[in-house]
């Protein structure tokens, strides 16, 4: 387990690198390191509440609510270790999440897109309450790396202060990349 100067360091390199992928136009390996003994690869299923895989929430996401999932913000970002086939068959990207009534009540719906390693991925519209899956799969040309970074975008949020001091997005339980 990570000790939290640890899990700071690591936050702090994993969104140092993704930040800076997008501005070059040249292909950008994103990589981890944990320097903790006895500490693994990354995970490539990400529960938003497991304190193990929190580290590799890189941008967007609140604290652990009720020990079980977390909002986001209008854009959100994870890194996912890289399913052994994916380079090869291509992967299946998916995002466990709900979306709480007074959200939709004021939104009306939310679109999902993503983009994995800057592969653009297709979006969805999600129009009612409850909980939904964004499932999409992944070409193997986006896999050029062991540790991926996934960008989520919502198309609509809730601006901080207008119902809760935070910027609300979707309520996520969990990231998962797959072989296809």
């Amino acid at each position: 387990m990570l000790r939290p100067s640890g899990r700071l360091i690591l936050s702090i390199t994993l969104a140092a690198a993704i930040s800076l992928a997008p501005a070059c136009k040249r292909k950008k390996t994103l990589t981890v390191e944990l320097t903790d003994e006895g500490t693994g690869p990354l995970a490539s299923t990400v529960h938003t509440a497991d304190p193990k895989t929190a580290v590799q929430l890189t941008k967007g996401f609140h604290a652990v609510e009720q020990n079980s999932w977390r909002w986001t913000k209008g854009q959100f970002s994870v890194a996912l270790q890289t399913p052994p086939t994916a380079p090869t068959k291509g992967g299946v990207l998916s995002l466990k999440f709900a979306i709480p009534e007074p959200v939709i009540e004021k939104l009306q719906s939310i679109e999902i897109s993503a983009v994995l390693n800057g592969t653009p991925l297709p979006p969805q519209k999600f129009d009612k309450a409850g909980e939904h899956e964004y499932t999409v799969k992944v070409p193997p040309k986006a896999f050029s790396s062991e540790v991926v970074s996934v960008d989520f975008s919502l198309s609509k949020f809730l601006p901080a202060g207008s119902v809760d001091l935070r910027e609300l997005g979707v309520v996520v339980k969990t990231i998962s990349l797959e072989s296809q």
